[in-house]
This record gives C-alpha cells, structure tokens and sequence, in this order.
C-alpha cells in the first residue's frame, strides 16, 4: 500500500509541476504583452537577433518544443525564412535552460528549498488574483502561483522518490544507462517525446538527482536525449506544412543531433579515462549546469554553418513550394495554427491578414467606382471577382479569431481580438456597399446611361473622401496611430455633408428636368453606398481609438 501512495504521490507533484510551468507561462506572456508584440520586429532582423529573440520567448514560454513548433508555424506562414529559423532554433535550446536552473534553486540554500517559500509564493499570488484591479498586478499573481504549485510539485516528487533512493533498482538502471550511451540517449528522447517538453523531463531528471541516485555517465546521456526528443514535437507539427517549414523541423533535428554526438563522443572519451567521475552522483545544480554549457556552446559551434544546415535540409526535404494560386490560399497559409501557441504573435499575424482584407476593400473599392465613373465592364467583373475574394477571407479570419479569443488573454489582447471580429465585418460590409455600386455600374453601362458633368464632379468629390476614409482606417489598424483614425473621422463629415448637398442638388436638377430619372436613381443610390463605406471606415477607426485609452 506505501507503494502505491509514493506512486501517487509522484504521479500528482509531476502533475502539479506541469500544471505550474503552465500557469507561469501563460502569466510570464500576459506580462510580457506589448513586449512580445515588439519581438515579431526582429524576425526579419539578423540571425544574433533571431537567437536573443528565440531564447527569450522559451524563457517566457518555458518550452523550447513550443518555440520551435511556433517557428515551424512562422515559415509556413511565410513570415520567416529558413536563414532566420536557425537563429530562433539556436536561441530556443538556449531558453529553455532557464527551467533546469528554477528546478535546482532548492540546492542553492535552506531559503530557497520549495517547501519554504512555495506555500507563500502561492498566498501571495492568490491574494492578488482575487483581489487585485489591476491587470498587471493579476498576472504577477498568475506567475506566483505557477512557481509554487511548480515547486510543490517538485517537493512531493522527491519525497515520493526518497524512501527508494538505497533501492537496487536505481542503482542497476541508471548503471546500465550510464554504461550504455546509445541507451541513455533513446530513454531521454523518448521520455521528452512523451512529455513533449523538454524543460519537464530535465527537470524530472533533476528532481530524481536531488535524492543522490543519479549518476554522471547516466544523466548526461539522458540529458543528450531529451534534446534530441524535444525535436518530436516540431516534427509531428510539421506534417501538413510546406516543405520549408518541414525543413525547419529538420534543422532543429540536426541541429540538437549533431551537438548531441559531439557531446556524447567527447563525455564517453572523458569517462572512459576517469570511470570514479563517471559512476559519481550529479545533483540538480551540476545538471544545469550541464544543460547550459551544452546549449550554449552547441550554438557557438554551429552558428558559423547555419547556412550548411539549411542546405542539408533542403537535401532532405527536397522540391519546392508551389505557388499560391489565391488570396484565400494564402491567408490560410499566413494565419498558421501553431503560432497560436504565444497569442501576442497570434494577434499580430491576425491584424496583418486583416490590414490586407482591407487593402483588398481599397482595390474593391477603386474597381466599383471606377466602373461606374468610366463605363468598364472588364472593371465591374474584376469587382465581381474581388468580393467573392473578400467573404471568403471574412470566414477565414473569423474562424481564427474565435480560436484565439479562446487563448489565454490579457484584458488589453481581450479587447483587441473584439475589435478585429468587428472590423473583419465591417471590412466585409465595405465590400458589400462596393459590390452595389458594381451592380449599379452594370446597370449604368447596359442601358447605357449618362450622368450629367455636375454629378460626374460631385461623384469624384465624395469618392475621393470615402477613399481617403477607408484608407486611413486601414493604416490605423495596421499601425494602431490614432491620427491615422483622426483623418477618417474628419473624412466622414466631410462624405455626410456631400452626400446632403450632392442629394439636394441632384433632386434641384431632376425637378428642373436638366437630367433624366434613370441615371438620377443610379446616382442617388452610389452616393448613398459611398456614405455607408464611409461609417464602415469609421467604425474601424474608433475601435483604434479605444485600443488606445488601455495604452
């Protein structure tokens, strides 16, 4: 019956160890919000800064799997290329030392132990989430709280291990493991693989050595392998992907498993000549230390060849992308479900397909006006086409935003993403208002009706100011600058009073029969579209303009 309660025991402090990486992580990237937004700059920087970039957001994240998996994402989405996937891979094994060296805290001194400050960590955090306003201070909560369930967990699995830690049973196994290099190597993939992270597994592993029953030969071999099994998860998520992003998949693979025979030859020749270091425990803080050192010179070694492992996976994966055929394929491609594993670059990627549905809207636009004003039939076919491009997207961009809206958010990403659905509508309701003016061309040239020199100027006055409307609110979405929303909203005071006056004017004219009623219909019903457009524009930038109150 002990057995099974130490089992127990285990089971849950490796549950809850899990549990708070998760409730850190997801705090760490609430926190990190704006912060993480501004990483996404960089990603067509250079390859240093693709590795400080990677090794942040796995120390953020805390899961170097999840890194690469988002990095897949991102060459899928086309939004990096191969050269600067290697920096963020390189950088990923570095970040995701950061949870082996909060796993050894415990040996740093009696005032770290877990079972001296977890149990506070969590009162405090707890206090701030329940009674705490502030978002921020909210999400220092959700961090405090992740360290001590993190903590506690780990308490209980050493606990749990202690009373065994005389027992033959790890003695012969991790005797054999570190005898066996190959072996040792196959049990830290596959345990990694399982797991799908590599930070847990080293850090069960330092969890095991806190007790004094891991050896050095073994845990190295161990610790090998679990860099290579955190390269499963990156691989399994590149199935369905294009062969660039399968390609990064690979990098990552070589790249952890040439550091891991480099290592491996290099410690093997090293315990070989010294078996007593060999057969001698490690504890936690010597695994981290290890970890490091691996990591970091692995990516001092192969930096210089990046290049190389490019072209060894382009070897591997062989052929090339077809091209995109539409603008619906593409905005598939770009809004790749991996990147939802860090919502700050999720939102990003989403407001740049949104900011191009809407620079589609501006082409619709000119393509329905143009119809009209110069009698293009070849135009208002190419409208016609253009909007079935523009509902479709619609779909694409709200089936993605309801995924992200179900992420972990801050109050200000909330807020966002409740924006972007209403102004994907509003963007699709443009496209509608510009799919009635082509009707109203197609009417316009079959009968082939004329409107009069007046109405063809008053018509060029009120498109040229719902354009400019619509424009603006495009760039105000895509550079969240308010002034950019100020100019749309002058614009749509401007649209009101021409609508008024070229309405009253026409109506002047119709009664003095100086036109006929026909084209006046045509006329009166696209100036009215027009206004509609432009109270569309200006949704979209008062939404910016409240996005900015939370700055």
């Amino acid at each position: 019956m002990n057995h099974i309660e130490m089992l127990f025991s285990f089971i849950g402090g490796l549950g809850m160890f899990l549990y708070g990486m998760n409730i850190m992580a997801d705090g760490l990237q609430k926190s990190a919000g704006n912060r993480m937004k501004r990483l996404l700059g960089f990603l067509t920087n250079n390859r240093l800064l693709a590795i400080l970039m990677g090794t942040i957001i796995t120390a953020i994240i805390q899961s170097s799997s999840a890194t690469t998996v988002m990095v897949v994402g991102f060459v899928n989405a086309g939004i990096l290329n191969l050269t600067q996937a290697v920096g963020v891979i390189m950088g990923a094994n570095i970040g995701t030392t950061v949870t082996s060296w909060i796993v050894s805290m415990s040996e740093w001194g009696n005032m770290l132990k877990p079972e001296f400050f977890a149990p506070l960590l969590i009162g405090i955090g707890t206090f701030f989430i329940l009674f705490s306003k502030k978002e921020k201070k909210k999400e220092a909560g959700e961090i405090l709280v992740g360290f001590g369930v993190l903590f506690i967990g780990l308490s209980f699995m050493s606990e749990a291990i202690k009373p065994y830690r005389d027992a033959p049973v790890f003695a012969n196994a991790f005797r054999t493991l570190g005898s066996n290099p190959f072996l040792g190597v196959l049990v830290g993939a596959m345990v990694t693989a399982v797991i799908q992270s590599s930070s847990a597994s080293v850090g069960i592993l330092q969890t095991i050595a806190l007790n004094g029953v891991v050896t050095w030969n073994s845990a190295v071999y161990i610790t090998l392998g679990q860099n290579i099994g955190t390269c499963i998860t990156a691989i399994i998520s590149s199935a369905g992907a294009n062969r660039n992003a399968k390609r990064a998949a690979v990098i990552h693979l070589m790249f952890n498993v040439i550091g891991t025979v480099i290592f491996g030859i290099l410690m093997f020749t090293i315990f070989q000549l010294k078996p007593e270091f060999a057969a001698s425990n490690m504890n936690s803080v010597e695994i981290s230390i290890f970890h490091t050192i691996f990591n970091v010179s692995n990516t001092l070694i192969l930096f210089p060849f990046a290049n190389l492992l490019v072209k060894a996976s382009e070897k591997i994966i062989q052929g090339e992308d077809t091209a995109e055929t539409s603008e619906t394929v593409a905005a598939v491609r770009h809004l790749d479900e991996r990147i939802l594993e860090t919502p700050s670059f999720a939102i990003e990627n989403a407001v740049k397909e949104i900011v191009h549905m809407g620079y589609l809207a501006v082409e619709h636009f000119d393509l329905s006006t143009q119809a009209l004003v110069k009698s293009s039939r070849k135009k208002v076919k190419k409208a016609y086409e253009m909007e079935k491009v523009i509902n479709e997207m619609q779909k694409i961009l709200t089936e993605y935003l309801v995924k992200l809206s179900n992420l972990s958010l801050t109050e200000k990403q909330h807020k966002v993403v409740n924006n972007l659905f209403y102004s994907v509508s509003d963007i699709e309701r443009i496209g509608d208002h510009c799919d009635n003016i082509a009707e109203l061309a197609d009417v316009y040239i079959e009968k082939k009706l004329e409107f009069t020199d007046k109405a063809l100027k008053g018509l060029d006055k009120i498109i040229t100011a719902a354009r400019e409307g619509v424009v603006n609110a495009i760039k105000a979405r895509e550079t969240g600058n308010v002034q950019y929303a100020e100019i749309t909203l002058a614009r749509e005071d401007d649209v009101d009073k021409l609508e008024d006056e070229l309405r009253s004017s026409h109506i002047k004219r119709l009664a003095k029969k100086q036109c006929s009623a026909e084209p006046g219909i045509i006329f009166l019903d696209t100036i009215s579209n027009l206004e509609r457009i432009s109270d569309h524009a200006t949704n979209i930038a008062e939404y910016i303009q409240d996005e900015s109150i939370l700055k």
